[in-house]
């Protein structure tokens, strides 16, 4: 884990940075379903079971164990055994580790309680065709890039995981992964999917019969929609997963994050933090943080409520 003194090298920002208590309070009994924490193929700032005892701390309900690489439904049920009073969430991201776009390891991944379907993220076509991507000046590069890379140099680049067919139609793996997600009444969350990819799927989960249809951190530079796009997702019934990660490292501005809130609404959106990365705040503050910054840019009160209280518990099956 790294030191407290741990400083945020894009930003210039201690990564101790500490939340207001207005903040800690606004977000209470929320969920973070997004984040990144050991044990992984790559260093985290902090442990799931010793994050599950912070999170208890100061009042949040639970986090989303989220892997690019494998699923975490047992790790899940460990840590919720482990400290009680805190709900860990299960997920599984369909990357080329898990045979990509399997319904098997879905079903499986659901057995045993997982919540969260990500479709593709690191090897999603989007990604795979864009291994020289252009970030803003000074954003950090995500620490999955170096992963990739070391795999490529070993031999073991796997093929981009396609969610679409040439003519822009939803592949049938694609469709049976939507079905096995409606029929448990899981999440599935758009990954790091192209523009097109995501209205694809958002339209052929509302199909299937999918109830909740997360569109992951729409400003982030492999997504980089629109606030039209934005719109138009939201009114599908989308929500749009506001990462706290994206504007801190860089990656975009908090001012366009808060602009794209206001144009979708808050019932259409959910606060999570992306966090876990050694050099950024402490994972149990996030959340928090995220209300701060929002707070400062006139977000109100009752929509930061909604956006991680309300909607988060939703999303993990629970009632607000």
């Amino acid at each position: 884990m790294a030191p407290d003194t741990a400083m945020n090298p894009t930003t210039g920002v201690p990564a101790t940075e500490a939340p207001s208590d207005r903040a800690r309070e606004l977000v209470r009994t929320a969920y973070d379903l997004h984040v990144h924490i050991a044990p992984d193929v790559m260093k985290r700032r902090i442990d799931d079971v010793t994050l599950a005892g912070r999170f208890l701390d100061v009042g949040l309900a639970g986090f989303g164990l989220k892997s690019h690489y494998t699923s975490t439904a047992e790790r899940a049920q460990v840590v919720a055994r482990a400290v009680p009073g805190i709900d860990a969430v299960g997920t599984i991201t369909l990357n080329a580790s898990v045979g990509g776009l399997n319904p098997l390891a879905v079903e499986i991944a659901a057995r045993e309680g997982a919540r969260i379907v990500w479709l593709p993220t690191v090897d999603a076509e989007n990604e795979a065709g864009a291994r020289d991507r252009e970030y803003p000046p000074g954003a950090a590069k995500p620490l999955w890039a170096r992963i990739q890379s070391e795999l490529r140099e070993q031999g073991m680049e796997a093929p981009p995981v396609a969610v679409v067919d040439e003519a822009g139609e939803p592949l049938p793996d694609l469709l049976a992964v939507l079905s096995v997600v409606a029929r448990h009444g899981m999440v599935v969350a758009t990954g790091h999917l192209a523009r097109d990819e995501i209205f694809a799927v958002v339209d052929a989960a509302k199909e299937a019969g999918v109830s909740n249809v997360v569109v992951t951190h729409p400003e982030f530079p492999a997504q980089d929609l629109s606030e039209p796009d934005q719109v138009a997702l939201a009114e599908r019934g989308a929500l749009l997963e506001r990462c706290f990660t994206t504007p801190y490292t860089g990656k975009c501005t908090w001012e366009r994050v808060a602009d794209g809130i206001r144009a979708t609404g808050a019932e259409r959106n959910l606060l999570s933090t992306d966090l876990g990365q050694p050099d950024n705040p402490p994972v149990e503050d996030g959340l928090a943080l995220f209300a701060d910054r929002l707070l400062d840019l006139g977000i109100a009160e009752d929509e930061i409520r909604t956006m991680t209280v309300v909607n988060s518990r939703l999303l993990a099956g629970i009632a607000a």
